[in-house]
């Protein structure tokens, strides 16, 4: 088992110095910089804009911008943002904080809906419970992300009942108990979202998964010797139909990422979507390289998690 994660996490090491240096070559490739617009600014002076761009090491050739970065990375600063004028990782840390608020719950929820209410129509399989769902899912498949989270938005702006973006409600007199209220209500609506953009894919994967085992021989044995319903499906049929859920769990965590960059930005939420627009706008650099660094991290967690699994539910795995 140890050797199996050392040997996993040098991998992810090599993907994360890989997808770095290359966002890192071709955005250093890109034409412009944040310090062009200031060109047009006839307040500011060219040894003025000079005087930045040396400060922040632009005038150098391209291998010791690298090296440069790479020092800064070695010292836990990822560089620095050119708008802000501070380390990366000082931008970095809340707006990640905040963007983990939202996906981790709705990665919990989506999955603890998807299991049961795929094995129900799995079991179900050719019914009206089935074919709805089929529906059902068939139509939350074919609205995009985007749509979804505007239609929630809207849904905001016409009842009232739900506050319509950010985190708080800005009264900072409120206690530590009402403030942890106040940020899960607001919570309430882009969770909502996260959850109706990755639910029906996790549905309809958890129902093919188990459509599959209980159409197998074995399942077919253990039906005929009389076993319930709910030791049949749980105990039985469940963990046999695990590895591809397994699997499909690591790249939810992806997904799921995905679509919180774009929830965040339309609800106001503080999360790294938001920034990382910001950042792209403004040709923030580093911020940038950072932002989809960090991102790629949270796939290979996911996909790490989804490999543990992987090797603690299935022999086959662990002999190889």
């Amino acid at each position: 088992m140890l050797r199996y994660l050392i040997r996993r996490l040098g991998h992810a090491l090599l993907l994360v110095w890989g997808v770095s240096t290359l966002l890192f070559i071709l955005l250093q490739a890109a034409p412009g910089e944040f310090f062009s617009d200031m060109k047009l600014n006839p307040q500011i002076s060219a040894e003025t804009i000079a005087g930045l761009r040396t400060q922040y090491g632009l005038d150098q050739p391209l291998p010791a911008r690298y090296f440069r970065w790479m020092g800064s990375v070695a010292k836990g600063e990822l560089g620095y943002s050119f708008a802000y004028n501070l380390p990366v990782s000082t931008l970095l840390g809340p707006r990640l904080a905040n963007t983990l608020l939202l996906t981790v719950p709705a990665l919990v929820i989506s999955w603890l809906i998807a299991v049961p209410m795929g094995t129900l129509a799995a079991y179900r399989k050719g019914s009206w419970i089935d074919r709805a769902f089929s529906a059902g899912t068939s139509t939350f498949l074919a609205l995009p992300d985007l749509l979804i989270a505007l239609l929630i938005l809207m849904f905001a702006l016409r009842t009232g009942i739900f506050p319509v973006g950010g985190m708080s409600s800005g009264n900072q007199d409120q206690g530590w108990w009402r403030s942890v209220l106040d940020t899960a209500w607001h919570m309430v609506l882009p969770v909502t979202a996260l959850v109706a953009g990755s639910l029906p894919m996790l549905l309809r994967h958890t129902r093919a998964s188990l459509v599959e085992v209980l159409d197998s021989s074995f399942m077919r044995a253990a039906h005929g010797h009389g076993l319930s319903r709910t030791s049949l499906l749980f105990k039985y049929a469940l963990p046999a139909a695990a590895n591809p859920l397994i699997s499909l769990f690591g790249l939810s965590v992806a997904g799921l990422l995905s679509v919180s960059l774009l929830v965040e930005a339309i609800v106001g939420w503080p999360g790294i979507g938001p920034m990382l627009i910001e950042a792209i706008l403004g040709r923030d650099l580093f911020v940038v390289i950072a932002t989809v660094v960090f991102s790629t991290v949270f796939l290979i967690i996911g996909n790490l998690l989804a490999d543990i699994l992987l090797y603690a539910f299935d022999p086959r795995i662990r002999v190889q």
